[in-house]
């Protein structure tokens, strides 16, 4: 069953056609990279998809729901969470505070200055803090965090509002490569626990074969290849493209 659809994506700034008739699938439960080199459309792909930018031509479906032109807050609504390539994160409050605040705004509640608000959806917010493997920083200010568990927070925000489709950008942007192997065994994890769709894009090629069950791979906005992430690793016109001429 395909969670995700668009069809003839396509978007331009000024005279450069970032994101030019991009049809992608994704399929439930699956966990599926967009690749490509720098330039290739891959953010931009991510912001049509999300509301963050209206597409200039194609359809956006979500679940077979023409959701095209939908705004993110109305996106997150419906289901979808999303994740940056720069880590957004508030950093002056505690990693607890960071998803019990998002909790409740997703519930429409704030947090009371008149209450023990520490009580407040206390249960989800160590459970969800306990997913992203944050339950014993809880205490901390989120901004002293290290690269990779600011990740792993910011990853945890996007799971307070229960989404069912996730994207990722560079989740393991700027991390060591312990830090990133960690990460991608959570992302695993956590999409098999809470039967999650994932959506993510990667410059680590390791990474990208070892979590991606298929991958559509892009350069100067257009889709080159999808398929199987077997059949992208031996497609040719794919290690011309994008891993260079053997």
């Amino acid at each position: 069953m395909v969670i995700l659809e668009t069809k003839g994506l396509k978007k331009s700034f000024g005279g450069v056609v970032a994101v030019h008739g991009v049809d992608l699938e994704v399929q439930t439960n699956a966990i599926h990279s967009v690749i490509g080199p720098n330039g290739a459309g891959k953010t931009t792909l991510f912001n049509l998809i999300s509301g963050y930018f209206p597409s200039d031509e194609g359809r956006v479906f979500l679940r077979g729901v023409d959701v095209t032109g939908f705004s993110p807050e109305r996106m997150v609504s419906l289901g979808l969470g999303r994740s940056f390539q720069v880590t957004s994160i508030f950093a002056g409050l505690t990693v607890f505070e960071n998803i019990q605040a998002t909790i409740l705004f997703a519930r429409g509640h704030g947090l009371s200055l008149f209450a023990d608000s520490r009580s407040l959806a206390k249960e989800e917010t160590e459970e969800i803090l306990s997913l992203v493997e944050l339950l014993d920083k809880q205490g901390e200010l989120a901004g002293t965090l290290p690269a990779g568990d600011r990740k792993k927070l910011e990853l945890g925000i996007v799971l307070a509002g229960r989404p069912e489709l996730l994207l990722l950008d560079e989740p393991t942007c700027g991390m060591s490569p312990v830090e990133t192997a960690s990460t991608i065994q959570l992302i695993r994890r956590i999409a098999s626990d809470m039967s999650l769709s994932v959506l993510l894009t990667e410059h680590k090629m390791d990474v990208v074969f070892s979590v991606s069950s298929h991958i559509t791979v892009m350069n100067f906005g257009v889709v080159i290849a999808a398929g199987r992430a077997e059949d992208i690793r031996n497609n040719k016109q794919v290690q011309d493209i994008y891993f260079g001429e053997s």
